[in-house]
């Protein structure tokens, strides 16, 4: 597939009218005194073409978060969902070209799909599922660490439609020696020196009847800037896995050997336990294994940092609440600073690999007030009251503390 770029070193059509271009209010900051200063200078809310405006953090490649009071609905609009690419030379596919190829040496045919092939060539699947990169909250390690500064907006939640991944693995043949699934999107460096953006993940996975090759995404065709035509969807796992922009799936017999599986997207073993590891991925003697599902974790959606709010009255507190695909057991709340934790009431549940909303109500009284939210998966993980610091800056699930004034 020819590749047309579409960031220009000028912008030139990335930014649209300059009225999307709007200074960012202090709401959308209200972290940002734990953000590097840098980030907090250079950031702004901005509007790319089909998008609200969202938190810009780099121009090239684009990488856009949502503000935090978009999280207080069940999903996340098309047009206010984050933006997350690693390399800048993004073509704008026409469906019409695009197309889809299924083989490798771990496949026994090969194959190519056009999206209408997809489409009408296998049964239909959705689900509602997290989409959240590595390294959302990074910005927030102390002491800082390298990459995008993201906040808390490097995710949303979406009910995403297309087919399942076994499925079209299925028609081609899957051998008995093979290990991997890789993938690759139409998407690339700008420079033959950078590496290009493939990934994979173990047979298992791909096999997962939620694994998807998604073409939809909450009932419309997936936005340019997420995927369009189609992407992967890896549900419970990290956004490193959601491949958009899908042009080859290939089975694999040995393991993938890629800057972005060997070296990037690795966390220490004995920092965190995996559950569903990617054993081909970790090198003999290694500390460190590939990144995988994403820990438990919660956010206020309603309130903001330094708040006023009428004391004595009730104040609903509203959040959210998600994990790697156990399902959410319950979300705590404290407001005498941890000594004590009361449940608050869960929402509608849509799905183990949905976020789950939350509600919490008390009468504050006059004064400082400190809220502590912690949430707890099904298989009794818990949120941590200390960063657990890696150089990579992932898994930041350190219970939120918001603080307000009463009066």
């Amino acid at each position: 597939m020819d590749r047309r770029t579409v960031l220009k070193a000028a912008g030139v059509g990335v930014l649209g009218a300059a009225a999307g271009r709007l200074f960012l209010p202090t709401s959308v900051l209200a972290d940002a005194p734990s953000l590097p200063q840098g980030t907090v200078a250079q950031q702004g809310l901005e509007a790319l073409p089909g998008k609200k405006p969202l938190i810009r953090k780099t121009f090239r490649p684009p990488n856009y978060e949502t503000p935090v009071s978009v999280f207080d609905q069940a999903l996340t609009p098309n047009d206010s969902f984050f933006v997350r690419y690693h390399l800048s030379d993004i073509p704008e596919v026409d469906v019409a070209k695009w197309t889809l190829k299924v083989g490798g040496a771990g496949a026994q045919t090969a194959a190519e799909y056009k999206l209408d092939d997809l489409r009408n060539g296998f049964p239909r699947f959705e689900l509602v599922a997290v989409c959240q990169c590595s390294g959302n909250r990074r910005g927030f390690s102390d002491p800082h660490v390298a990459g995008v500064e993201w906040g808390y907006g490097a995710m949303g939640n979406a009910r995403w439609a297309g087919v399942r991944l076994r499925d079209v693995l299925a028609k081609a043949g899957v051998k008995a020696e093979a290990i991997e699934v890789s993938f690759g999107g139409a998407d690339g460096p700008p420079y033959s020196k950078t590496p290009d953006y493939v990934k994979s993940v173990p047979v298992w996975k791909a096999n997962d009847e939620n694994t998807l090759i998604a073409f939809e995404m909450n009932g419309q065709p997936l936005p340019h800037w997420n995927g369009f035509p189609a992407r992967l969807v890896v549900p419970g796992w990290t956004g490193t896995y959601w491949m958009k922009h899908l042009t080859e799936v290939s089975v694999l017999t040995q393991p993938l050997q890629s800057f972005w599986m060997t070296t990037a997207y690795r966390i220490p073993r004995s920092q965190f336990p995996v559950v569903e590891r990617f054993v081909s991925q970790e090198q003999p003697g290694s500390v460190n294994t590939p990144i995988t599902e994403m820990v438990v974790n919660s956010l206020i959606t309603n309130l903001e940092e330094g708040q006023k709010v009428p004391a004595g009255s009730n104040l609903a507190v509203r959040g959210i609440a998600w994990d790697g695909g156990f399902g959410i057991a319950e979300v705590a709340v404290s407001i005498d600073n941890g000594a004590t934790w009361k449940p608050s009431q869960l929402g509608t549940d849509m799905g183990r690999f949905s976020w789950r909303q939350w509600t919490f109500q008390f009468a504050p009284a006059s004064g400082a007030v400190n809220i502590m939210v912690r949430a707890r998966n099904n298989a009794g993980q818990t949120q941590v009251d200390k960063l657990l610091f890696n150089g990579p800056g992932y898994h930041n699930n350190v219970i939120q503390k918001l603080s307000l004034t009463a009066a």
